[in-house]
């Protein structure tokens, strides 16, 4: 994982600590406080929300226990890898692409941060430069070629 998801996935914890968590107890309060739970839409609400709430958080603990920060000073550039630049031609659209490969966790196609499990991530790892992949997409098969790998 980069420095920069694992900084983002410790401020995401710490604010689903520090802000939702009480406020969601507060919600539940406030709904038991009108009587009977049985039939309290609103007290029900706030505890599946609260549900939910710590699933996700036990899920990012999770990450974040068996995350481990990458030392991009340690890449190897002449092969596309994790927290590698990879600048392609998609010959399916007719253009040029570039990706930053990174962890299932820091994906983000609107930043270009594709997942290396993704199937264009897992066909562009371990390529080099000039090299020609085919990735199987849900949209169907596309084929690159590799034209610069960078930090």
């Amino acid at each position: 994982m980069s420095k920069e998801g694992l900084e983002k996935l410790q401020e995401e914890i710490k604010y689903l600590r520090t802000v939702r968590r009480p406020e969601v107890a507060k919600a539940i309060a406030e709904a038991r406080e009108k009587g009977d739970l049985s039939e309290n839409a609103e007290y029900h609400a706030a505890k599946e929300e609260q549900g939910h709430l710590e699933a996700k958080l036990s899920e990012m603990e999770t990450k974040l226990a068996n995350a481990r920060l990458l030392d991009e000073s340690q890449q190897d550039i002449s092969k596309a890898n994790i927290l590698s630049t990879v600048e392609v031609f998609n010959k399916k659209m007719n253009k040029k692409m570039k990706f930053i490969l990174v962890s299932e966790a820091e994906a983000n196609l609107k930043e270009s941060k594709l997942s290396v499990s993704s199937p264009i991530g897992k066909a562009l790892l371990g390529k080099a430069i000039g090299d020609k992949v085919k990735a199987h997409t849900p949209g169907g098969e596309i084929e690159f070629e590799i034209l610069k790998i960078s930090l």
